[in-house]
């Protein structure tokens, strides 16, 4: 399956726990109820208020809690806690290649250079990750017509 960066925002003087409703309300917007089945965030998210509000629409919110208590490494040693957090690794592993695709270094002036800089360096990701799926098909279908042959 195809992991791709749908939604991306520049906050701009927010703090990390006031961005997960907005993000999750806007790609249960776009994708509707019962589409999404997971959502994860960094520890810098965490809110008791926003993760229960966000299960009861996402069926597996991961949001790590900081700091230790019991409750907390109960749920985050559970099997399912621990194959989404990985998978939320691959997230962090996209923003740092986002970063090669333009972000890390905006040579223009300004908030709004800076927002399409942005923009345009997802859309850079996601041509360089659209590009290798199709190489991947392409290849595929010479191995199979090698094969036939």
């Amino acid at each position: 399956m195809l992991n791709k960066q749908i939604d991306h925002v520049v906050g701009e003087k927010q703090a990390d726990v006031s961005l997960s409703i907005p993000l999750a309300d806007r790609l249960l917007n776009r994708y509707r109820e019962g589409v999404i089945e997971s959502i994860s965030f960094d520890k810098s998210f965490y809110k008791k208020e926003n993760k229960e509000l966000l299960s009861l629409y996402i069926p597996a919110v991961i949001m790590p809690k900081k700091g230790k208590n019991k409750v907390k490494q109960e749920e985050e040693s559970s099997k399912m806690f621990k194959k989404l957090k990985h998978k939320h690794s691959a997230v962090e592993s996209d923003i740092n290649r986002l970063e090669h695709h333009g972000p890390d270094r905006c040579l223009d002036k300004g908030l709004k250079s800076f927002k399409r800089y942005c923009a345009l360096g997802v859309f850079a990701a996601n041509l360089h990750k659209l590009r290798n799926v199709l190489r991947e098909k392409a290849r595929k279908q010479c191995e199979k017509l090698q094969k036939a042959a």
